[in-house]
């Protein structure tokens, strides 16, 4: 099973913003970052999860790892009720990050996912690596 752990980051809330992955495949390590000028934490949160969830071309299992409870409940809990609501929330407004959503939606429909959340700067050391690679970008400014 392939082992991804997965962080975003912001400076400012818009403001600007990095996303960090650490995939661990056959004791291979892969990091994967990037970021953009004007974002939130939550979006580089579930752009990092969709990134390395893209890296993988090919149907994979996957156990992905996760600091953020917006990453966790929104495919846990919520995501199956937007879709039938027209990717609306249950007050019957847009939901926010929509298009990330659906993208997320669409790569983890792929793939055999197990999701784990870990909570963020506890000392889970492949969690922190994340983090500093979701940093990365925001360290440039």
């Amino acid at each position: 099973m392939i082992v991804i752990y997965t962080d975003g980051a912001c400076s400012g809330n818009p403001g600007i913003g990095g996303w960090g992955a650490l995939i661990i495949k056959e004791k291979k390590i892969t990091h994967l970052s990037g970021g953009l000028d004007k974002t939130t934490n939550n979006q580089m949160e579930l752009t990092a999860a969709i990134k390395a969830l893209e890296y993988f071309k090919e149907p994979e299992k996957i156990s992905i790892h996760t600091d953020s409870k917006y990453v966790m409940n929104g495919i846990e809990s919520w995501i199956n009720n937007w879709k039938k609501n027209g990717w609306k929330t249950a007050s019957k407004k847009p939901v926010k990050n929509k298009e990330l959503w659906m993208a997320l939606d669409t790569v983890i429909s792929k793939h055999e996912i197990e999701w784990h959340w870990v909570k963020g700067h506890s000392g889970d050391e492949n969690n922190e690596i994340a983090d500093q690679l979701a940093r990365k970008y925001i360290e440039k400014y």
